[in-house]
């Protein structure tokens, strides 16, 4: 991408009460410049970049470095139960798997988070206590985001009193799409500016953004906003994660950090199921954004059924053999 902005400041940080302080700080001034700055972003060429995607997602690796993948994936799954049918119980048999994935094999890792709604936060904490595993919080009325901005941050307060380490956040694509940049940056930073020490997640829903430059529009959009992590999907609506928006994102970060010294992580969510598309992402992640972002801090999957997959195929390298249906448990 072309540059837009002076060389990396590698003290760039966000000021108090989350406003952004780094070479970029100047485009978000008012409303004309954030215009002026999102819609000066090269256009995305569509068919390069779904060819690139599918061409990374071809790529083979050695079975050593499939053992390693496979870790690594599960490392990096915030598993995640967003129902209205979700109990305590059900939160903390979740909490139990994050912890220890396979029972059988306690050198599984764990997985980085347990993403719930709000209301289950303590259960998951509680659940989750001394392991490490974060617990993140669905807010600002997920997953259509319609709400007043003072609900939106009573959410987010809400979830971080209870102990959320992480909120997710969705923007408003109904202000985006009409061209409310600044409404959507506002926002943004309110809720970053509530989450205290929390980090945030903001997911743009790329399925209802509807193109590619809407996509890129979104992505430094949420990270000149103070974004700790930019995430495709709610997993709520038919198109979520694919290869081509994710690499999108990653190419989105990586020039992000090149223009301000400031690293933002990524999170596709929805779809992604098995161990075979697990790898694919995480191949785009090495040749997209590099080796920086190969880590749980900077890079996530939000699922839930994928973690079965993962535990299957890592059983299958240990034994040479798949498990019975019963080896994993159901979510």
């Amino acid at each position: 991408m072309p540059s837009t902005a002076p060389s990396p400041d590698p003290s760039a940080s966000l000021e108090q009460g989350g406003t952004p302080s780094h070479a970029l700080a100047d485009v978000t001034a008012s409303d004309s410049t954030l215009r002026r700055f999102l819609h000066g972003l090269p256009g995305v060429d569509a068919v390069g970049l779904e060819g690139r995607a599918s061409s990374l997602g071809t790529r083979s690796i050695k079975t050593t470095a499939k053992a390693y993948a496979l870790d690594l994936a599960i490392s990096m799954v915030d598993l995640t139960t967003l129902e209205g049918a979700d109990t305590p119980g059900k939160v903390r048999a979740l909490g139990a798997k994050a912890v220890h994935p396979d029972p059988t094999d306690r050198t599984a890792p764990a997985t980085a988070a347990v993403c719930v709604y709000p209301d289950m936060v303590a259960v998951a904490k509680e659940a989750v206590a001394g392991s490490g595993v974060k617990v993140a919080s669905v807010a600002t009325a997920f997953p259509a985001g319609r709400a007043a901005l003072d609900v939106k941050l009573a959410d987010v307060r809400d979830a971080v009193a209870a102990g959320a380490d992480e909120i997710d956040m969705v923007i408003d694509r109904g202000a985006f799409l009409a061209g409310h940049y600044m409404k959507v940056y506002d926002e943004i930073a309110a809720v970053k500016a509530t989450c205290g020490s929390a980090r945030l997640k903001v997911i743009f829903e790329t399925g209802e953004l509807s193109t590619y430059d809407n996509i890129r529009r979104a992505s430094w959009l949420g990270m000149l906003a103070g974004a700790d992590f930019i995430k495709t999907s709610t997993g709520k609506v038919a198109v979520n994660a694919t290869p081509a928006n994710t690499l999108l994102m990653l190419e989105a970060v990586r020039d992000f950090r090149a223009q301000t010294g400031v690293q933002v992580g990524v999170k596709p969510a929805g779809g992604i199921r098995t161990s075979k598309d697990a790898i694919k992402f995480l191949v785009l992640v090495n040749e997209t954004a590099g080796e920086d972002w190969l880590d749980n801090h900077w890079f996530r999957f939000g699922a839930s059924s994928l973690l079965n997959d993962l535990l299957m195929q890592r059983q299958k390298l240990a034994t040479g053999r798949y498990s019975g249906p019963d080896y994993v448990t159901v979510d």
